[in-house]
């Protein structure tokens, strides 16, 4: 997959390409919004259709059923954060400000280049990611996605991080499993910050950075290396 002005998406999560037509972007666009407005649950095509000023039928020709939408959305996201944290820390000497700073981008603490071609709002992107996205692969049919390579982008950002952590420590166990619990956890402490509180050590304080400090903590802590 190739990141370009916009990221090269799997053709299995659409039946119509959104990106070669304006309709196509205003469904995307607006669907973004729209759920993070309303909530996946609420979210409906005839929502959206309303929405734009099309019929639901149109939406129809772009997206088998909503889930599918989600699913771009989701992947679209992790394509960009890939992105984030290779742009970011491309030309860094030292593994482990490497690692801070790919925590900065997952705790939404570092200001990011937003390169998109849809006019999408990232900010709206995150607050999906962190209520929605994991309703994308926790199905029944979850298997059948997977063999469709419907995950590859955040199996791409997971492996790229968890090749940092074996950077830091090469005698590391668990890069793998360090690395996805870490977004896990990035997108479930925001979650929890904001309406679970009592989850949390972070309640009321309405942001990430304390949610950093802890990730920091708690990765370098599993690695246990210094510099």
């Amino acid at each position: 997959m190739q990141w370009q002005l916009h990221p090269e998406m799997n053709p299995n999560l659409f039946l119509k390409d959104p990106e070669n037509s304006v309709i196509g972007k205003k469904v995307i666009k607006n669907g973004v919004g729209l759920i993070r407005k309303i909530g996946f649950e609420l979210f409906t095509f005839k929502k959206l259709a309303e929405e734009i000023g099309t019929t639901e039928a149109t939406i129809y020709r772009y997206f088998e059923n909503k889930h599918k939408l989600l699913n771009y959305i989701v992947c679209w996201y992790f394509h960009w954060l890939d992105y984030q944290v290779m742009f970011n820390t491309h030309n860094i000497t030292g593994y482990s400000t490497k690692i801070k700073i790919t925590i900065d981008i997952l705790t939404w603490q570092l200001d990011a280049n937003h390169v998109n071609n849809y006019d999408i709002a990232i900010d709206d992107l995150h607050e999906i990611i962190v209520s929605e996205s994991s309703k994308v692969y926790l199905t029944k049919h979850v298997t059948e996605d997977n063999k469709e390579e419907l995950f590859l982008p955040y199996k791409k950002l997971c492996y790229n991080i968890s090749e940092l952590f074996k950077a830091y420590n090469p005698n590391y166990k668990y890069p793998k499993s360090l690395s996805s619990t870490m977004i896990e956890m990035a997108h479930y402490q925001d979650f929890f910050m904001t309406n679970l509180p009592s989850l949390t050590d972070f309640g009321g304080k309405g942001d990430n950075a304390s949610v950093k400090d802890f990730l920091e903590n708690l990765v370098f802590a599993a690695l246990a290396k210094k510099d």
